[in-house]
């Protein structure tokens, strides 16, 4: 039997080394294969998606553009220096207009203003006096004029020497300027009490500016001062929201923008009620373009110009929306400007029902009646 001569430089094979190969070959296509189908769910579910959510194409005649709600903004004020005594309302809160929103520390004034109607009683009660006194220097001077008639009288027949009808003339002029100073008096008097019934009325009038009150119907936006903090002339107490100018503000291209007029049809769409429609108008377009340069434009960047439309919601329709009326909400801003076409469906107004909303705010239970009535807009 011969031996068997064994190469020992030539690497050897190990057992099971090729079934483990091909465990980790089919784990890999495993998961490779778990990945690919992952994907191809992703890349669905995302088709899906956008067949869902896409917005429908705009037909010719129409532009959009996306933009935030607006309100005109009004700042409740204190017209005096002063401490604040009260704030009333909350932010949130629908103020109606002439409702007091706000007192402010009127202590003072309420003294000057005791102050003032004590000199005015004091200005009468001199007036009174001098008119008494007036009376008693008129009273004189009738005596001695009359005297002063009957020395001259006399003088001829001897009865009174020209001396004592001198001095009864001299009598007479002395009452009479008497008399003009008591009437200078009674005079003085009358302007003083003027002059203090001006500073009562103007400290009623200061006393009246400390209660601070609504101009108009609107929604605190916010409270800026508390009790108890000392504010400067024309300190603002409050910034509220009018409730009856509502607008968006849009931005269309200078291609579209020429072509609509004021008072074009618009519709307003938020976010937070896409399936309700609001009508709007077009009340103003910028006369300056948006994001350009300002003085060189070539043709190829007038391609870019953008105009601000603002789209203006008719109040007789807004108290419908108003508990939706929120600075700052998004939405889309929709124009017409061609009138031949007529309006997408989903951009036709629709009856909005009563409980979509509901009021927010210390007031929201006077309001809930108002503003949730139904009605095509």
């Amino acid at each position: 039997m011969s031996d068997a001569v064994v190469d020992k430089t030539r690497p050897q094979p190990v057992a099971g080394a090729g079934r483990g190969s091909a465990k980790t070959r089919t784990a890999k296509k495993s998961r490779n294969l778990i990945f690919l189908f992952l994907g191809l769910a992703a890349i669905a579910a995302a088709i899906a998606a956008w067949f869902v959510l896409r917005k429908p194409a705009l037909p010719a005649g129409f532009a959009a553009g996306n933009g935030r709600l607006e309100a005109t903004q009004i700042y409740i004020s204190s017209k005096y220096p002063g401490r604040v005594a009260e704030v009333l309302v909350n932010e949130g809160d629908t103020v109606e207009p002439g409702q007091v929103v706000a007192r402010m520390d009127v202590s003072a004034l309420q003294a000057q203003l005791r102050e003032a109607e004590a000199q005015i009683r004091s200005a009468r009660d001199a007036r009174n006096a001098a008119r008494a006194q007036v009376a008693v220097k008129e009273a004189d001077y009738n005596y001695a004029s009359r005297q002063d008639a009957r020395s001259r009288e006399l003088v001829p027949r001897g009865a009174v020497s020209q001396q004592e009808a001198e001095i009864d003339h001299a009598a007479s002029l002395s009452a009479r300027a008497q008399l003009a100073g008591a009437q200078a008096s009674e005079v003085q008097s009358g302007s003083q009490i003027e002059a203090a019934q001006a500073t009562a009325d103007r400290l009623r009038a200061e006393i009246a500016d400390s209660v601070l009150r609504s101009p108009i119907r609107a929604r605190v936006e916010r409270r800026l001062a508390e009790p108890g903090e000392v504010l400067g002339s024309g300190g603002r107490v409050f910034t509220v929201n009018d409730l009856s100018d509502v607008y968006m503000y849009v931005y269309l291209p200078e291609r579209v923008t020429g072509k609509v007029p004021l008072g074009s049809e618009a519709r307003i769409v938020m976010d937070a009620a896409p399936q309700y429609p609001i009508r709007a108008y077009v009340s103003y377009v910028s006369p300056m373009a948006q994001f350009t340069p300002k003085t060189v434009e070539t043709a190829e960047e007038r391609h870019n110009l953008t105009f601000r439309v603002k789209l203006q919601i008719d109040k007789s329709r807004l108290r419908q929306f108003e508990p939706l009326v929120k600075t700052g909400l998004p939405g889309m801003g929709y124009v017409r400007w061609d009138t031949s076409k007529d309006w997408p469906a989903n951009l036709q107004p629709k009856p909005v029902p009563q409980n979509l909303w509901q009021p927010t705010g210390a007031s929201s239970g006077a309001q809930s009646s108002g503003s949730q009535s139904s009605g095509a807009q």
